[in-house]
């Protein structure tokens, strides 16, 4: 594998994992979110995560992977889904959005899962960056060789 095919890999990662930090990031900030553009509370998104491939057909994976390795061409953002759990209620009768028991409805999110989810993301984009800097490291080394 070709240093360039690392720095590829390497920065599809960067950018997707930048893409979860700005959803969770979305996440913390509507957590009291009770009433979005629908009328409901907000909902929890999260990122789904699906290999690069390169729009190779099958069949050509198989003739391939006969001859050679195959290897990945990194990773992308497949889609953002929400989080379908059930929202939580909080007995608040003096808010607007209580119901005639006195309940609201709150966002399904939970500032610890979120920021769980950060420090799991903002430690996959630092693996990454070092993998950039140790794959310029090599190229460097390599071209010092040839002195």
């Amino acid at each position: 594998m070709g240093f360039l095919k690392a720095l590829d890999i390497s920065a599809s990662a960067l950018t997707a994992q930048r893409l979860r930090m700005d959803v969770i990031s979305q996440n913390i900030a509507n957590i009291d979110t009770t009433r979005a553009q629908n009328g409901l509370p907000y909902r929890r998104k999260l990122v789904v995560f699906e290999e690069k491939t390169g729009n190779v057909p099958f069949s050509q994976y198989l003739s391939a992977a006969t001859r050679e390795k195959i290897f990945g061409s990194g990773v992308r953002v497949a889609r953002i889904v929400e989080d379908m759990s059930e929202f939580r209620r909080k007995y608040d009768p003096g808010h607007p959005d209580a119901d005639e028991e006195g309940y609201v409805l709150t966002p399904n999110v939970d500032i610890v899962s979120e920021m769980v989810d950060m420090i799991s993301a903002t430690r996959a984009y630092e693996a990454n960056v070092t993998a950039v800097n140790t794959t310029k490291s090599m190229a460097v080394k390599a071209l010092e060789i040839g002195r």
